[in-house]
């Protein structure tokens, strides 16, 4: 279109001029021709301007057919750039497609973190019962304990995790998998976090981190099997008091995150720590419940209750505790029989070099104090750690535990190497 108007354009203002040209030159030769023969000069002369003006006409021309390719070659390059253009937009628009996918895939990566921990052990057993040896004794190589992590926060209030838990199950010969954590949570304020699902419970996870060897052994009361370190239910904690003060309370199942089966009722563990000063902690908790016994096949007859109490200072690898539990029914919710079961447990650990650290501790438990008021239970242990590198601790370590009554007694002995593996 732009091509047309301007070639006609050139050819209207060729054609006026030429035109004029001829007219004026017709003027002049019907003048000459009435006034006298004499004017053949002027005829000559009139005849050189059409000649001059034919040969401009010749050349206007020519020029118009160049200036025709010239805008025949502009509309070719000005096709090709408007296609350039439009490539051009379409890829500025898939750029930002891509760039929108990476921000999603970006903010999906920057708020799910990803981790685990495997306490794993070398070592060699000696256990007897009554005087002979058991078929626990001997040497091997034994992952206590799997976990794999998954945390994801969806904004700064909702967020969720999921850890799976995996051992070894001696009596079955298999490695089971479960899941340990499993929950929704929002935190609205530091004085309260809401939790939902399979979630960790207020007591054992509190003090393993206060004592600092999980991987070595079991806190008190997950080791004497008087509690569970998480449940299905729901859950609330928080801090306050300028994070002096904390708590955690949890309305759950009662029979552990490896039995997420309903009952009658939920049972209850709660928590209250103080902070006097840093690196010091003292805690109360309790348990009240049926333990998730009580169904409706089953009568619970009675409550199994637990109180707890903690002390401990710990400053990295240097720590000093004392932990303390009284249990009434514990295993004896189904049956008429009361009994009861109290002990205790001391620990310390000295850093005398940034990586290396020693450590011991001691149980003494009474696990059946009115079924079986003879069995006690006497533990220790002692080793020496080396913090390989940040997330791998190893430690030497000899364990002794004495569990007897006067009819019955079984001793284990046990040295080797443990590890914690962190990533």
């Amino acid at each position: 279109m732009r091509k047309s108007t301007l070639v006609s354009a050139i050819a209207i203002a060729l054609i006026t001029g030429s035109s004029g040209a001829a007219d004026a030159a017709s003027r002049h030769h019907h003048k000459a021709h009435a006034a006298a023969p004499t004017a053949s000069a002027e005829d000559a002369r009139l005849q050189a301007e059409l000649a001059r003006r034919d040969e401009e006409i010749a050349a206007l021309k020519s020029a118009l057919a160049d200036i025709q390719g010239k805008v025949g070659e502009l509309e070719q390059r000005s096709d090709a750039q408007t296609d350039v253009n439009v490539q051009t937009a379409h890829t500025v628009e898939d750029l930002q497609a891509g760039a929108k996918k990476t921000d999603m895939l970006e903010k999906v990566v920057n708020d799910t973190s990803i981790g685990g921990r495997v306490f794993v052990d070398i070592s060699n057993i000696q256990q007897t019962k009554n005087g002979g040896a058991t078929a626990a004794s001997g040497y091997g190589l034994d992952v206590k304990r799997g976990y794999l992590t998954v945390s994801h926060r969806f904004d700064d209030t909702w967020s969720a995790s999921l850890t799976t838990d995996f051992n070894y199950v001696a009596a079955t010969g298999q490695t089971q998998l479960f899941i340990k954590n499993l929950y929704l949570q929002g935190r609205f304020i530091d004085a309260f976090a809401f939790r939902a699902g399979a979630v960790p419970m207020p007591w054992i996870p509190y003090v393993e981190g206060l004592y600092g060897y999980r991987y070595v052994e079991n806190t008190l009361v997950d080791r004497m099997k008087m509690g569970n370190s998480a449940d299905w239910g729901v859950g609330a904690n928080g801090v306050f008091g300028d994070r002096r003060l904390d708590y955690a309370a949890t309305m759950v199942n009662g029979g552990g995150y490896k039995n997420p089966t309903r009952s009658k009722g939920m049972d209850f563990e709660g928590r209250l720590g103080f902070s006097p000063i840093d690196h010091l902690t003292i805690a109360v908790g309790g348990y009240s419940g049926d333990r998730g016994q009580h169904t409706q096949a089953n009568q619970a007859i009675h409550t199994a209750s637990r109180a707890d109490a903690v002390i401990a200072w710990a400053n990295g690898n240097t720590r000093l505790g004392a932990e303390y539990f009284t249990a009434s029914n514990w295993n004896t919710v189904l049956t008429p029989m009361r009994d009861r079961a109290s002990g205790y447990s001391l620990w310390g650990s000295y850093g005398f070099a940034p990586a290396w650290s020693v450590f011991a501790r001691y149980d003494r438990v009474d696990p059946s104090k009115d079924l079986n008021p003879t069995l006690r239970d006497r533990y220790y242990n002692l080793g020496a750690q080396w913090d390989v590198r940040r997330g791998v601790k190893l430690a030497l370590v000899f364990k002794n535990d004495d569990l007897g009554s006067a009819t019955n007694t079984q001793k284990t002995r046990e040295v080797g190497m443990f590890g914690d593996i962190a990533f």
